[in-house]
Order: C-alpha cells, then sequence, then structure tokens
C-alpha cells in the first residue's frame, strides 16, 4: 500500500512524533509512506523509512492558534495559506496513496479546515478512491461549542471511512473528552497506544541518576524550567533541563544566567531522550500523549505540570488518569513553585520505579492491522 499521513503540529511536536511513528510502522510492514508534514521543521525526531515532504509551514502564536505564523514569523496570509493547500494537493496527486490519514483532523484544526477539506476533496477525485481515515490520540481537547462536534460529525460521514483512536478503551475511552454520536461510534477503531519500541539504556549512561526535566520541542514550558532551576539549587541530585522551540537557544542563554553558579545542565531538546529517561532518577514534565507513554514504558518517577496555557485541559485529563498510579504526581501551573516542585521530586523518588507489565503499547503495529483488513474488505 502506499500511504500518506497528513500532518500539521503548530506548538510542540507531539503530533509529527506520533504521525512518525505511526508511518514507521507501516513501513516495516512494507508499505510506502509519506508523511505530509505543515508544521515547523523538527530533524530532533526519528523519520527512519519514512518521507517526509515538508509543506510550507506554520506555527502558532503561543496558544493562539488562530493566529499563525510562518518561519520568519509574520503572519500567515492568505497567499501564503493557498499555497500551502495547492502543495498539499499537488503531493497527494504526486503520490497517488491507497490510504489517506489526517492527524487530529477533523477533531482539531479548525483554523485549518479549509486546507485539509481542499485535501479531502481532491482524495475523493482520485481513481481508485483511497481510503480515508483520521487519527486521533487518546483525549481530544473538548469541543468549546456543540456545533463543533456536529460539524466534525458531518465532515467524517462525507469524507472518511474510520477514525482510529490510539488509546486503550479499558482505560480510557474517546467519551470521556468528545461527545460520541451513535454515528461516530460506529466509525471508531481502537488502536492502543501507538508507542515507539521501549528504549534501550543509554549507551553513555547520560542521564543516569539526574532529574530530568523537558516539555516537549516547542517554546512551552518556560515556567517549569524557571522553578526547576531554583528547586535544583541545594538538591542532592543533578539536574538536567532539555529547552525546544525555535527560540530555544535564547530561553536556555537567560536559565543559564538564572542558573550562574549552580552544578546543573541547561541544553536543547536531544534525539536520545527516552534512552535517558531509561536510567534517570525522576522526569519532571509536561503531559503531552508521547510524553505520556515514555513515561509509562520506562517506569521512571515523574512529576507531571500538565499544559494548562488558553483554557487547554487535554493534558490536565490526561494527568488526571496518570497520578492514580504509584509514583506519579502532579503541580498544576497555579501551584508551581520551587518548594512545590522539590516536594513532588521526593514524593515520586520514596515510591521508585513503576511497573509497564500489562501496558497495550503496539498501537501502531493494530493500526496497520486494521488498515490492511479494511483495504482487504474493500477490495472483495
Amino acid at each position: 500500500m502506499r500511504v500518506l499521513i497528513a500532518v500539521t503540529h503548530l506548538l510542540g511536536t507531539g503530533h509529527l512524533r506520533r504521525a512518525l511513528t505511526l508511518g514507521r510502522a507501516f513501513a516495516a510492514a512494507g508499505h510506502r509512506v509519506v508523511v505530509l508534514s505543515g508544521g515547523r521543521a523538527a530533524p530532533h525526531l526519528d523519520a527512519k523509512a519514512v518521507d517526509v515532504v515538508q509543506a510550507p509551514s506554520l506555527a502558532s502564536d503561543g496558544t493562539n492558534f488562530t493566529r499563525l505564523l510562518c518561519d520568519d514569523g509574520t503572519v500567515a496570509g492568505d497567499d501564503y495559506l493557498q499555497a500551502r493547500q495547492r502543495f498539499m494537493v499537488d503531493t497527494l496527486r504526486e503520490f497517488a496513496p491507497d490510504v489517506v490519514i489526517t492527524e487530529l483532523f477533523p477533531f482539531g484544526r479548525r483554523s485549518l479546515s479549509a486546507e485539509f477539506l481542499g485535501l479531502l476533496q481532491a482524495t475523493e477525485n482520485l481513481r481508485p478512491k483511497p481510503l480515508v481515515l483520521a487519527s486521533v490520540r487518546d483525549i481530544l481537547a473538548p469541543p468549546s461549542k456543540p456545533a463543533k462536534a456536529v460539524r466534525a460529525d458531518e465532515i467524517l460521514m462525507q469524507h472518511y471511512d474510520g477514525v482510529l483512536v490510539h488509546s486503550d478503551p479499558t482505560i480510557t475511552e474517546l467519551a470521556a473528552s468528545w461527545p460520541v454520536s451513535p454515528a461516530l461510534r460506529a466509525m471508531l477503531k481502537y488502536t492502543g497506544y501507538v508507542a515507539q519500541p521501549p528504549a534501550l539504556a543509554h549507551p553513555t549512561g547520560e542521564g543516569a541518576g539526574e532529574v530530568l526535566v523537558s516539555a516537549g520541542g516547542g517554546s512551552v514550558g518556560q515556567a517549569l524550567f524557571e522553578a526547576a532551576v531554583e528547586a535544583a539549587r541545594g538538591h542532592a541530585l543533578r539536574w538536567r533541563l532539555l529547552v525546544g522551540g525555535a527560540d530555544g537557544a535564547a530561553r536556555i542563554a537567560a536559565l543559564q544566567e538564572q542558573a550562574a553558579g549552580l552544578e546543573i545542565t541547561i541544553e536543547p531538546v536531544r534525539p536520545d531522550f527516552r534512552q535517558m529517561l531509561t536510567g534517570a532518577a525522576a522526569s519532571v514534565s509536561m503531559c503531552g500523549y508521547n510524553t505520556a507513554l515514555d513515561l509509562l514504558q520506562t517506569g521512571v518517577p515523574a512529576v507531571l505540570m500538565p499544559f494548562d496555557d488558553g483554557g487547554e485541559v487535554e493534558q490536565s485529563l490526561r494527568a488526571a488518569s496518570l497520578a492514580a498510579q504509584g509514583g506519579i504526581e502532579v503541580v498544576t501551573s497555579a501551584d508551581l513553585t520551587p518548594a512545590r516542585l522539590v516536594s513532588a521530586v521526593t514524593q515520586v523518588l520514596d515510591v521508585g520505579q513503576r511497573s509497564a507489565a500489562g501496558l497495550q503499547m503496539l498501537g501502531a503495529e493494530e493500526s496497520v492491522r486494521i488498515v490492511e483488513a479494511m483495504m482487504a474488505e474493500a477490495q472483495v
């Protein structure tokens, strides 16, 4: 099969990382994969065996997902957005996929509806018509108005053949964060969590015994990093901060100035982050989908500060569900202080490692099996 996965990450890189994990699973099964990426390039992510086609990129203006910026920081105008749409449709037509998967849309990315709908309309005109699926994580940002859920259902009924839900329904059903109509329920196909294979120990021991502080690959988490610098003062363990975002260099410089004289490591995000987690004493992070899976797989004691800027609730819902396990503490942004962070780290260190036994982490491989079965049925 020829599989095209369309994804646009606007703030962090979690959506792209999940799309690439899914793409690698299709490639491992012998299928050709194009990941059509509309967010900013993220070269630190693993794109082995996958063709990444980079569209003219966009990023959100912080948590304002309706104000979209070009690479140079200017607001994307109509001409730029139309050029993106043409690029995406041209990529679709040139690749001529058997399967099209849209990551998050139509449950999110409403500010990009025009280009996603343009891509879907072009899909309708291909012959043979590809199988079309949506791909969503365990928890979505709930719709602010009922009409948004109704519109998503309309788009699904018109253009899609199914929805891949990357969750274990015995833990989290889509209905926990999204109104699931009877028509939508019939389209849902639960895959389990889309996780990378468990990371091996770091070959050089980087991060071993440290408190590892991270906030994904985007320009978020500054308050967490600043609190972590102060929490590290006088702490028995060494702390390491991994800082992302297009403005990462400037943020690192400011944090290093704050940490003058302190034994602490402050550096850019790293491709070996998951290996570092396997030996870390504790993790301090936000609670995006991919981060949560990394923490579950490694069993590392973890402190979570869910991202809640701009009224975001997805990470708070996920963190609340994870906190039922041992060795995980949640610190809200409202409660974040260096002292609270030290207290939470102490609590999770006292509990220690968790077991990863019984976790359903083969969602990428299960997604491939589901799509292969749907394709086989369609060809009968």
